[in-house]
This record gives C-alpha cells, sequence and structure tokens, in this order.
C-alpha cells in the first residue's frame, strides 16, 4: 500500500537451533554437564524461535525481540563470540542477498534491526489522522532511531569483523536520519493539525527536511539504499523546505512584512517544483501532497504579487537576504532501556526474568585461567628450566673446549666405540635426526612467512590509513581537519609495529644462528644416524698407550669429574621435570570459581573480566620462588664442579704430555660427541623457534585484525568529517553573504520604511477629511459601503471605492483544505477586487 512514509523492512533468517551448539560447546570446553542446562537450553531456542517469528506489526513483538537481545548480550559473558553460526540473514532491498557469520554480535545486530523495523512499522500501522495517533507515531520512530544509533555504535565495532552492506556506517546512519525526519514529520504534522502559530511550523519543517537532506546524503553513499528511496528521500527534503517557506510567508502575512511574504513564496514555489522532478519516482501520496502545495502557494503567491503591487508597494528582498529559518527539533534518538541497558531487564523480579546459564562459568573465567596458565609457565620457563639449561649449556662448552670426554676415552678405549657414543648414535638413529631435523626447519621457514605476511599486511592497512589521513589534512588544513593523526590515534599499534618487527628481527637472527649450528655439524649427525659400520669407520684406532702410574691418577680423577657432570644433569633433569609436573598440577580453577562466586554475590550485574583476579595471579604465583633459589644453588655447585673439571684436566694433560698416540682418535670421538649434543641443541632451537612462531601468529592476527578495524572506522570518521569539513564552509560562505548583505539591506528598509509611512500617512489623512466624526455617546461602527451613481469618467468618488484593472476580479474558487496532507489552512480569502474604505489598508 502506497504511503507518504517508508518503513523497515524485516531481515528474515532460517531455522538454527541455539542448543544444540551450545551444548556442544559446553561439553567440550567446560567442566560442567550440559545436562546441568536443559532449562536454559529449551529457553534459549524458544526465544530464539519467538524473535525470529515476530514479523508482523504488533506491539507484543516488542518484548519478543528485546528478551532475546537481552539474553543474548548477557550469553556474550559466558561463551565466546564464535559459538554458533545463526544462518543466514536476508538485508532488505536485496532479498537475492544474505550473509552467515558464525558470530553471536551478528546475531544480536540482526535482531535489533528487527526490533528497529518492528518499530517503523508499528508507526506506519498507526492512525494519523488524528494527534494520539501522530503523536505514538513520533515516539515509535525515535525509539527505531535510537535502536539503529545504539547498533552503529555498540554493536557493529564488536563484531570483529567487516559488517555486511545493509550494516555499514553510511547505510545505518542514513536509515537513522530517514527515521527521525518521518518523527519530526509525525510532530510537525500535529502541530498542524493542533494550530500551533505558523512561525513555530515554520522551524519544524525546516527541521524535518534538514532530516531527510542528511539521509538522502548517506543514502547517495550506501551501496544498499534503493534508488527509490533516494529520490523519496529527496523529493521529501525540497517538499519540507517548500512547506517551512510556506509557512514562514504566512507568518510575515500576519506581522505585515509583504515584501518579504512574497520573497517566501518564491522560494516554496521553487523548491516545490525541484521536488517535482522527482515525480517519475514517487509514489501517488507523496506526489499528491506536491501538487496540493503547489496550488496553495501558486494561489497565495498570486494574491501576495498583486496586493503588494498596488497596495503595499514594498520591496521584495532577493533569496540572498533572506534570514535563514530557524529550526525545532522535536526529535532525538531514544534508545530503549531494555537494549542500551539490558542487564537492568534480567533478574528474579525483572521484566525478563533470570538470566540463561547463570549457573556457567563466565567465559572470562576461561580466559582467566589462561592468563594464569601463561604466565606460570613463563614464568618457570625463564627462570628456572630456561636458567638450568644455558648452565648446562655452559658446562658442555667448557668439556668441549677441553676436548673431553674424547681424550679420556681414547686412551681407555683405543679399539671399537665408546658405549657412551654408542648410546648416543643409537637415540639419533631411532629418531632419524637429520630428517627431522630438516623437516623442522622446513616448517619454521612456513610459520615465519605466514606471520610476515600478516604483519605486513597489518602495516600495509596502517600506511594506507596513515596516507589518507595526511592527504586530507592537506587537503582541508590543520584548522578543519581537527582529528588525531594516524600515529597518535593508534599509538599503541604503532608500538606494536615496532614490538613485532624486533620480534622477527631478533627470531630471523636465532633462525640463523640454528642453521649455522646445523650447517657445522650436519656431516657428523649424517654419521650418526647411519648404521653402526659406518659409525665405526669413521673413529680411527689408536695403539694401547702404556699407562704410567702419574696418567693412570690424572685420569682417574678427570674420570671422576666427568661422572659428577653426568650426575649434575640428570639431577637438573629431574628438578625440570618435576618443574613441568608441578607447573601441570597447579590448577587454578577452584580459587578462580570461589573468588567468581563472590564477585557474583557482591555485584551480580558486573561483568566478569580477567583483569578481576589479577591479586589471586600473583598470590598464586609466590609458590614458585622457593623453586628459583634451586637455580642459585645449581650455580654454585657448578662454579665448583667447572673449577674441578679444569684442575683434572690440566694435570691430566701434564701427565701425558709427549703422547700423541691418540689424538687422532680423540678428534674423531670428540667431534661425534660434540655432534650429539649439537644435535640436541638444535632440537630444542627449533622447538623453540616453532612455539616462538605459532605465538607470533596469534599475536600478529590480532593485530592485524585491530588494524583492519582502526582503518575501517577512521575511513568512517574520515567520511563524516568531509560532510561536516563542507557543511562549515557552506555555512562559512552564507554568513559572508549575509554580513555583506546586512549594511545594504538596512539602509534600502529605512529608506522604504519611511516612503511607506509618508504614503500610508497621507492616505490616512486624506481618507479621514472624506468621513464625518461619529458623535461621542456612540458606539463607533463601520460604515456601509453604498453604490453612488457612475462618476463622470476621470473623477473619483470615495463613496464608491476604488476598482482595480477594469472589470472587477472573481472570486477565486475554494481549494479543499486536504490537498496537501497534512492540511495547509486556506489564505483568507479576499472578495472581489473592491477596496472597503471602512475596513482600512491591510
Amino acid at each position: 500500500m502506497a504511503m507518504n512514509i517508508l518503513f523497515l523492512p524485516f531481515r528474515r533468517t532460517n531455522a538454527v537451533s541455539m542448543s544444540a551448539a551450545i551444548k556442544q560447546y559446553i561439553s567440550t570446553k567446560y567442566d560442567q554437564h550440559p545436562d546441568m542446562f536443559k532449562k536454559d537450553l529449551e529457553a534459549i531456542d524458544t526465544l530464539r524461535t519467538n524473535a525470529v517469528n515476530s514479523l508482523e506489526a504488533h506491539v507484543s513483538g516488542v518484548q519478543k525481540l528485546t528478551a532475546y537481545a537481552a539474553q543474548l548480550v548477557w550469553i556474550g559473558g559466558k561463551f565466546p563470540i564464535d559459538v554458533r553460526t545463526p544462518g543466514r540473514r536476508e538485508s532488505f532491498h536485496a532479498q537475492s542477498y544474505g550473509e552467515s557469520q558464525n558470530n553471536l554480535r551478528f546475531e544480536l545486530a540482526n535482531v535489533l534491526y528487527n526490533l528497529a523495523s518492528l518499530y517503523t512499522q508499528l508507526a506506519v500501522s498507526l492512525n494519523r489522522s488524528t494527534s494520539d495517533g501522530l503523536k505514538s507515531a513520533c515516539n515509535y520512530f525515535c525509539q527505531a532511531a535510537g535502536v539503529i544509533s545504539h547498533l552503529k555504535e555498540t554493536v557493529v565495532p564488536e563484531l570483529r569483523t567487516i559488517p555486511p552492506e545493509d550494516m555499514d556506517i553510511v547505510t545505518l546512519e542514513s536509515i537513522q536520519q530517514l527515521l527521525l525526519a518521518q518523527a519530526q514529520e509525525c510532530f510537525w504534522s500535529k502541530a498542524v493539525k493542533d494550530g500551533l502559530k505558523d512561525g513555530l511550523i515554520a522551524k519544524l519543517a525546516a527541521k524535518v527536511s534538514d532530516f531527510y537532506d542528511q539521509a538522502a546524503e548517506f543514502g547517495t553513499k550506501s551501496d544498499i539504499i534503493s534508488t527509490e528511496w533516494i529520490h523519496h528521500m529527496t523529493a521529501k527534503l525540497h517538499h519540507f523546505a517548500a512547506a517551512a517557506q510556506y509557512r514562514a510567508s504566512r507568518d510575515c502575512l500576519d506581522k505585515q512584512k509583504y515584501g518579504e511574504e512574497v520573497a517566501r513564496l518564491r522560494d516554496s514555489l521553487t523548491y516545490v517544483n525541484e521536488a517535482l522532478k522527482e515525480s517519475r519516482w514517487i509514489n501517488k501520496i507523496v506526489l499528491g501532497d506536491l501538487n496540493g502545495l503547489k496550488a496553495r502557494v501558486s494561489e497565495d503567491l498570486k494574491r501576495a504579487e498583486k496586493d503588494n503591487d498596488v497596495i503595499y508597494l514594498m520591496s521584495v528582498p532577493p533569496k540572498s537576504e533572506l534570514k535563514t529559518l530557524d529550526r525545532a527539533g522535536m526529535a532525538t534518538p531514544r534508545i530503549p532501556q531494555e537494549v542500551s541497558d539490558p542487564y537492568s531487564a534480567l533478574g528474579d523480579k525483572a521484566t525478563f526474568g533470570q538470566p540463561l546459564f547463570a549457573r556457567l562459568v563466565p567465559y572470562a573465567v576461561h580466559v582467566a585461567v589462561s592468563i594464569y596458565d601463561e604466565r606460570k609457565e613463563r614464568l618457570v620457563n625463564s627462570t628456572i628450566i630456561d636458567e638450568l639449561e644455558a648452565l648446562t649449556t655452559k658446562l658442555r662448552d667448557l668439556l668441549q673446549s677441553l676436548n673431553l670426554p674424547a681424550s679420556l676415552q681414547a686412551l681407555e678405549k683405543p679399539l671399537g666405540l665408546p658405549p657412551s657414543l654408542t648410546t648416543h648414535a643409537e637415540e639419533i638413529r631411532q629418531q632419524d635426526g637429520l630428517h627431522k631435523l630438516q623437516r623442522a626447519m622446513h616448517e619454521i621457514r612456513k610459520l615465519k612467512a605466514n606471520d610476515e605476511t600478516m604483519y605486513q599486511e597489518g602495516v600495509g592497512l596502517l600506511k594506507t590509513e596513515a596516507a589518507e589521513d595526511d592527504k586530507a589534512r592537506s587537503k582541508h588544513g590543520t584548522a578543519r581537519w581537527t582529528r588525531q593523526p594516524s600515529h597518535q590515534a593508534a599509538e599503541k599499534l604503532y608500538a606494536q609495529v615496532k614490538e613485532i618487527d624486533g620480534y622477527l628481527r631478533s627470531a630471523a637472527s636465532s633462525d640463523e644462528l640454528v642453521r649455522s649450528k646445523f650447517k657445522d655439524c650436519e656431516s657428523a649427525i649424517q654419521i650418526l644416524s647411519g648404521t653402526k659400520m659406518d659409525l665405526e669407520s669413521s673413529v680411527p684406532s689408536s695403539r694401547r698407550a702404556t699407562l704410567t702410574p702419574a696418567v693412570e691418577e690424572a685420569a682417574d680423577n678427570l674420570r671422576s669429574a666427568l661422572n659428577d657432570v653426568n650426575q649434575l644433569e640428570r639431577r637438573r633433569k629431574r628438578i625440570m621435570q618435576q618443574m613441568r609436573e608441578k607447573v601441570k598440577n597447579d590448577d587454578i580453577n577452584s580459587a578462580i570459581l570461589a573468588e567468581t562466586a563472590r564477585f557474583e554475590r557482591e555485584y551480580p550485574m558486573q561483568k566478569i573480566e580477567p583483569a578481576m583476579f589479577e591479586s589471586l595471579f600473583e598470590d598464586r604465583l609466590e609458590q614458585y620462588e622457593e623453586d628459583r633459589r634451586v637455580v642459585s644453588e645449581e650455580k654454585e655447585s657448578q662454579s665448583q664442579l667447572v673449577v674441578r673439571i679444569q684442575e683434572a684436566n690440566a694435570a691430566f694433560i701434564t701427565a701425558r704430555r709427549g703422547d700423541s698416540s691418540t689424538k687422532e682418535r680423540e678428534q674423531a670421538l670428540q667431534r661425534l660427541e660434540n655432534a650429539y649434543f649439537k644435535y640436541k641443541e638444535i632440537v630444542s632451537n627449533l622447538n623453540t623457534g616453532r612455539k616462538f612462531y605459532n605465538d607470533l601468529a596469534t599475536i600478529v592476527t590480532r593485530f592485524t585484525d585491530e588494524c583492519r578495524d582502526f582503518a575501517y572506522h577512521r575511513r568512517m570518521e574520515a567520511g563524516q568529517m568531509e560532510t561536516l569539513v563542507a557543511l562549515s564552509l557552506f555555512f562559512v560562505h552564507l554568513a559572508v553573504i549575509d554580513s555583506l548583505s546586512d549594511l545594504t539591506t538596512a539602509l534600502s528598509n529605512l529608506n522604504l520604511n519611511l516612503q511607506d509611512q509618508k504614503e500610508r500617512q497621507s492616505l490616512r489623512s486624506h481618507y479621514a477629511t472624506q468621513q464625518q466624526p461619529p458623535p461621542s455617546d456612540t458606539t463607533i461602527a463601520a460604515p456601509t459601503p453604498t453604490r453612488a451613481p457612475q462618476p463622470e469618467p476621470g473623477i473619483w468618488n470615495p463613496a464608491q471605492g476604488i476598482k482595480f484593472g477594469g472589470a472587477p476580479l472573481q472570486q477565486p474558487q475554494q481549494i479543499d483544505s486536504n490537498l496537501h496532507h497534512p492540511a495547509y489552512p486556506n489564505a483568507n480569502a479576499k472578495g472581489g477586487g473592491q477596496w472597503d474604505v471602512s475596513r482600512g489598508v491591510r
């Protein structure tokens, strides 16, 4: 059915079982059994069914939609944003277009959009021919605009994805301005119906035109607003600009500003003609309103021009000299409390009852547990395990520099392979050592490339946004382009750029070091990975040396020191294993749940955040202070052992001075022994590198997403600022024109007023001499004009009155007051073209 106002159509979806997705998530991610929430699971499905089926203009649908929206906000604190897929949503103006997102916030956005649609359809369904109906319609449109405003400013920015086309900023802004325009139009119609003053009605109409202007401007920037709507809004903005000028002209008539009345009627007719240029695309009701307004304006303009040309003789100011009409804005976005503060509607005695899944541990609790687990692992790894491994590596480097234990093994076993070397070779062989290292390095190169690609994407977004901002600032100047520069607006992101770049540079240096280690020992590792025959052939035999008592004593001392090294390494392995077990068994869940219960008792409506558990984290991490002291004890033990090794090796070398029979065997054994420990070191390095790049991928992905969101919002903000700058320049231009024309207008008005006063005084004095004053004791009555005999040509008889332009004018045909809806009152009809002396000059 054709109407002179628009409504938002509903977004439709398919049936989706939320309970199934939530139940699956609870069973896999939470310690609580899904059957504990059987009633809640049934309730959420019922709420969704009721909400998605509320697709008719009935007031009962408001509570169904707001109840479901409130529960969605609540469970957003219990589940991650991607817990479920809400199904395909059809956007308005394009039934072939639809969108599916695995996103709770997207579901909430669609529900709120349908709530705004319902408000508009309730407004359209009312009887707007009554004052009460217009008042209710205005209220519904304001609430719809408030919901769209909340959707635009609160919900869409939290989607964490690019919003669908019909929920981007410009589309939502156009819709919001359209709804405000229609709310203001309803208020204007009520003012007309209630018979308020023309000056106030003109201000109301001017504001209606402003709202439609903004709606049309943002609509042209949207890819989804239909051309029919844009033509409708364009026609409306000119329509109400014309209505404002028409009402202002009536106000001028009451104030005897006849010249300005003509000017405003001409301006009104110009706006009407502009609006009628859209006649091909607007519906019949809007076109009928425009034609009715044009007929009324044309009739009053003809009357006003004739009266002013013949009687009043006032100058008609040009449009540039007309004062801009004031605005009276009565329509503002009003967000329903159930939407702006949904928590207030949830509770035992609240509108929507108990919040669902209240007994389920909030999602923030699981985030807090993850934060604590990460901190304790980082503390233990960096201050205990890594420190112990660094001490062991330092000790191994010392033994390698002293050519130990190869020099002792070559002396004690001149033939075959030492047992320790055979054990090491078997370990590498079982792990397919060489290929294992090559695969790990290839995998790390891929992880690194992915991280760098993602990082460069984020940096590119920031650079593009900064270039756009600098270009706009250069174009408009810093006085108008007042927002913060990019590096200040996104100080955190730019700090992350340097931080991540530092990570990548440091990682590249570490990767190069690992590759260098591998290259140095690759051939030896290949030997250890080969067969036992290959290993034996790589180690030359030596002749059995004669052991003197001094050499034998020195060898025993050195062997004892090396045995202590082995014991120290085994003890450190036990300590590190115990620390890993301790970290694994350190479960903070019960403590966090107890703290959560306390928060929920003391602050029932406050959303649980991970930051609320910081003090608990600090107390729990104190238990690792005792373990950190073990590292200091290990450092002291190693210092003493290093001294023993150096002294024993010096004595051993002294005792064997001059004996070079085992030199080649020593070098071969030491090379293989060093390769084994290098292999272990490289494996550890590669595991660390793999973990580093996986962790960095999370950081870089979050960084790029934040860059994308920042760039998107900055572009939207820039578009709005461009509009504001253009408007400010327009108003500055008008102000300059007004200031230059004020003096000329004042002087011309003064001259015209003096001339007009002289003419009026002359007429009054002349007419006064033609009438006899009434007796002092009688009431003054207007004289009744009588027809006098036809005078001689060229002689004026005051009793006959003045006749204009030959034949008397015909009485104008009455125009239906409903021609322009809501009705513009008829101007007072002037009878004929004869002037009644008793009525004076009007």
